[in-house]
């Protein structure tokens, strides 16, 4: 929806400009708005992100039992919810002494966490933003969506119901329910995966590989064809993520993992249960979304990328054949350095999809799969827990503090949209300029704005956490739309009335 509002005099932008919105933004996870800032050239003063949802879950789950945590943040999306209740498990599995889970139980997790990014990318690529990369960023919005995907390449579209569906199938099989299930429990795992269940999996994983091949070439292809994408919202940044001991793509558990844009890094392996010794988040008054930046490098030059792109960039190697044949094609395009081309989080996200068909693939077969020992003995009980994990969306941190009934007392989520939060208003700011600045407004010219936010496949649902200082504008006005009243309260807390 395009708003078009000239801008009441008496707040911080220049008299005469007017305010142009897309709100909401549309094919995301979750409600948010994208700002313009327009004088009568149609000249750009100021782009902005903004998230406009507020959820507030790490203060409704302070007084909860530990053990409730990780069903109760999964409820923070519906598109993600595994990785909320994995990340949570870990730490929960800190809170209870546990520092190695059975063979069995740690296998199913990855299984079930690999179908989660398996099918969430599926979901990402096909439905959300594979109509703007098919028909161009400007055509038609009628035909630019997932039923015009359908129509004119049902195969294409067909393959990614059936990813996404596959990767549900493998979700329901472990937590019971394809979306906010019970999987995890302190220490473990709540029940094995049978035969049956791993047999009726193996059944379709030859097919899954194909289609996420497929997906890989076609991603190259687009965007190696197209050489309009390799700057378009294209921004230099550091890079985080999680990494394996050996340096490969790790999506469950490893070290963390900074690197400048040159490459170089920042800091290797770093244990996360530290990270607040090496991330802070900043709180700005036009959005309930904070902006995490790496200590070292300051808030000006701290802020950093997370997710596939990262995460391609970051290791040195993938374990699975094929999607390291992938990323070494990958890499050649950069030339052997780091990739920048925001539009590439698409080709890195099929690559990882694939990377998660072929460890599904390994897991179904290895016998331990179907084991029946899935809880590991309890220790000492500890007041603080603290998991991570790769997302489909990048780096997920929660972080728990517990009283001695073990009752939550405090609670901190860093979501990985949250960590992409500054990187997303650069991006938007540097396609404004680019594509709008001076030239009459379209929907067309808008959707580029929106094309280059669902590069980052944001969950804006679960990144809104700034409760306690987050701004806050109540308007009042006729049946005619004009603006009679208007408080806001600023990020500083001071409310003032401009009528």
């Amino acid at each position: 929806m395009k708003q078009d509002t000239t801008v009441p005099s008496g707040n911080n932008h220049q008299p005469g400009l007017r305010r142009v919105a897309i709100d909401p933004i549309s094919r995301v996870e979750g409600h948010g708005k994208i700002t313009l800032m327009l004088d009568a050239e149609n000249h750009i003063h100021e782009a902005r992100l903004h998230i406009v949802e507020f959820r507030g879950f790490e203060k409704f789950i302070q007084g909860r039992p530990y053990w409730e945590v990780p069903f109760f943040v999964q409820r923070l999306c519906g598109i993600c919810p595994v990785s909320h209740q994995l990340a949570a498990a870990k730490a929960v599995d800190q809170l209870v002494g546990v520092e190695q889970l059975t063979l069995s139980a740690e296998k199913l997790r990855r299984l079930l966490h690999f179908g989660q990014v398996l099918q969430s990318h599926a979901l990402h690529f096909f439905h959300l933003s594979s109509p703007d990369l098919l028909f161009g960023f400007g055509s038609n919005p009628a035909q630019r969506n997932i039923v015009g995907v359908l129509d004119k390449y049902p195969e294409l579209g067909l393959k990614g119901v059936k990813l996404r569906k596959y990767g549900q199938q493998i979700i329901a099989a472990i937590s019971g329910k394809r979306i906010h299930g019970t999987a995890t429990v302190p220490g473990g795992m709540n029940k094995p995966l049978t035969v049956a269940e791993r047999d009726t999996l193996l059944a379709g994983i030859d097919d899954i590989l194909t289609w996420c091949q497929d997906a890989v070439g076609l991603n190259e292809q687009i965007h190696t064809a197209h050489p309009e994408h390799h700057g378009y919202a294209a921004i230099r940044s550091n890079f985080l993520s999680m990494i394996g001991s050996g340096g490969e793509l790790e999506l469950y558990h490893g070290g963390l993992r900074a690197s400048l844009p040159s490459g170089a890094h920042i800091f290797d392996q770093f244990d996360y249960r530290g990270y607040q010794q090496i991330i802070r988040e900043e709180v700005r008054p036009w959005s309930y979304m904070k902006f995490p930046y790496l200590v070292e490098l300051g808030k000006q030059q701290g802020w950093y990328r997370v997710g596939p792109l990262a995460r391609m960039n970051n290791c040195d190697m993938i374990a699975t054949p094929l999607a390291e044949a992938s990323r070494r094609r990958f890499k050649e395009f950069g030339q052997g350095g780091f990739v920048h081309d925001t539009l590439a989080y698409h080709w890195a996200r099929m690559i990882e999809a694939l990377h998660c068909a072929e460890s599904i693939n390994q897991l179904l077969r290895d016998p331990e799969i179907t084991g029946i020992k899935l809880r590991a003995e309890a220790g000492e009980m500890r007041s603080v827990g603290i998991g991570v994990i790769e997302a489909p969306r990048g780096t997920l941190f929660h972080h728990y503090q517990i009283d001695e009934q073990g009752l939550v007392e405090k609670a901190n989520l860093i979501v990985s949209t949250t960590s992409n939060n500054q990187a997303m208003n650069e991006s938007v700011r540097l396609v404004a300029h680019e594509y709008l600045d001076g030239h009459e407004i379209t929907e067309g010219l808008l959707n580029h704005l929106e094309v280059a936010i669902r590069a980052y496949d944001p969950c804006l649902s679960c990144a809104t956490h700034a409760l306690g200082k987050m701004p806050l504008q109540v308007e009042l006005v006729d049946p005619d739309g004009v603006l009679l009243d208007r408080l806001t309260k600023g990020g500083n807390g001071l409310i003032e009335r401009i009528v």
